[in-house]
């Protein structure tokens, strides 16, 4: 006997149609993705980490109901374009270059991981355009050293690579009661990106201290930091809370590497305790 197919939940349903919602726009030459969602000022620029797209980000959205979010994909992932460059500046770039094209109005941007780092150089590089930051279990300078588990996973990473690879077990682990197709539809994306890109880009995150361009930055900032985070624990959270003047820092004290998949009601709790009511 046949058995029925599962039915599909909201959430199924979300991260399937989840890239038809992107737009495009050509950024000093590049094309970048976005997915934009009505609501009001200031708009919140969310930007993802590495090998994310702007679907890092959809569990949080609904958190964030009646804000203006604009969602981008990094160049060289999602439906965003390469480019030629894949450090922090190239990114923090791309971002002023989609801000000035959307005309927005100083945004508060929020950065995750390498969007953080991202947030971090835009702000210290494009200071007019920025309102206020958001840095979410991110660092300033990461100390990957040459066996760290995220560099050797990601050496051993071939072409093509599957989304069922084991090391997406490490990679986006998280508390229980993340939504599996989100989890699902994060590998998917991650692995259409060539592993040669994944190599490129982790090497330029290694090499790269924002302390200098976090002293710089004139926005008013909150932390956000995962208390079990195995990439940016506790000492590079003090380093970036001293280097960002007169910044605030709350720990999501159960959650890991990516507190708003694992916690979204409280990272946007915290986010909405620097923005004006909607």
């Amino acid at each position: 006997m046949r058995q029925a197919a599962p039915e599909l939940t909201d959430q199924d349903i979300e991260q399937s149609t989840w890239p038809s919602r992107k737009r495009m726009v050509d950024v000093g030459g590049l094309e970048l993705a976005y997915v934009e969602i009505a609501g009001s000022e200031p708009p919140l620029l969310l930007v993802h980490g590495f090998t994310d797209t702007s679907r890092s980000f959809s569990l949080l959205a609904p958190h964030l109901s009646g804000r203006r979010l604009i969602m981008p994909d990094l160049r060289g992932h999602g439906g965003s374009a390469a480019g030629e460059g894949c450090g922090a500046a190239d990114f923090a770039d791309d971002m002023a270059g989609l801000i000035r094209h959307l005309r927005l109005n100083r945004p508060v941007v929020i950065g995750h991981s390498l969007g953080g780092m991202v947030s971090i150089a835009l702000a210290a590089r494009h200071p007019e355009l920025i309102g206020g930051l958001v840095i979410l279990a991110s660092t300033l300078k990461p100390d990957f050293g040459s066996h760290h588990q995220l560099i050797d996973g990601v050496a051993a990473l071939r072409d093509p690579i599957s989304p069922s690879d084991p090391f997406y077990d490490w990679w986006h682990a998280c508390r229980p009661g993340v939504p599996r197709a989100f989890l699902a539809g994060l590998a998917q994306d991650a692995s259409a990106i060539p592993a040669a890109r994944w190599r490129a880009i982790l090497e330029e995150i290694r090499h790269t201290d924002l302390t200098a361009a976090a002293r710089a930055v004139q926005a008013p900032a909150l932390i956000i930091a995962g208390g079990h985070d195995p990439l940016f624990g506790a000492a590079h959270q003090q380093a970036m809370a001293e280097a960002l003047a007169g910044s605030r820092r709350v720990w999501a004290r159960e959650c890991g590497h990516n507190p708003h998949w694992e916690d979204p009601a409280f990272v946007a709790e915290a986010i909405a305790g620097m923005l004006p009511a909607a």
